[in-house]
């Protein structure tokens, strides 16, 4: 771990270096809560900005090179190219080959269909890491210790809706996510609440 912390502040600035040390915490935390490796959350959680701070033309230069997808919209807002390109740079620049951990950092900015544990956990942590400070954030972080899907959920509602207030077109990806994922928490919730006790 000890290389990557090195490698990693090498490659962002003071301030992004930070929060990426608090996602990987909070990363930690949660994995404990809901019984997620903390090794890979740990590394995930490190790793998921390490091309937050490249220029919108590098990263669409690097995904290009390697053939990663490019949508409409990733064109227009080329930094929502930086979590697959992340992926991208933790297995060539940090050694990572876990595919567990390489697709928590991809998906951590749009969210994906039919996320996995690791990959919930890291896009959560990213958004109520301790650093983080917007209009509702605290609630946010109490309900991630308790209800991970519903936390996703709310996060995807925030992200569209301030792409929305941008006037910002919204990712396909986060609206399938968030689709797939309310499908999945009503059809659970309900299964709870008929349930007698």
């Amino acid at each position: 771990m000890e290389v990557y912390l090195q490698r990693l502040k090498g490659m962002l600035d003071s301030k992004r270096y930070a929060h990426s040390l608090r996602v990987m915490d909070t990363a930690v935390r949660l994995a404990g809560i809901y019984g997620a490796d903390r090794e890979k959350a740990a590394v995930a959680g490190l790793l998921h900005d390490c091309a937050r701070d490249m220029p919108g033309e590098r990263l669409l230069a690097l995904a290009r090179q390697h053939a990663l997808e490019i949508t409409e919209v990733e064109e227009i807002l080329p930094v929502l190219l930086h979590a697959p390109v992340g992926a991208l740079m933790a297995r060539l620049e940090f050694g990572v080959h876990n595919i567990a951990v390489l697709r928590a950092i991809s998906r951590h900015t749009l969210g994906g269909v039919s996320m996995s544990l690791l990959d919930k956990i890291v896009f959560v942590a990213d958004k109520v890491e301790p650093g983080r400070r917007f209009p509702g954030v605290q609630k946010l972080r109490e309900e991630a210790e308790q209800n991970l899907d519903r936390t996703l959920l709310r996060c995807f509602d925030m992200a569209i809706n301030l792409s929305v207030q941008k006037g910002e077109p919204v990712h396909p990806l986060t609206v399938m996510a968030r689709n797939q994922l309310i499908f999945a928490v009503e059809v659970s919730e309900k299964k709870f609440a008929s349930i007698e006790f």
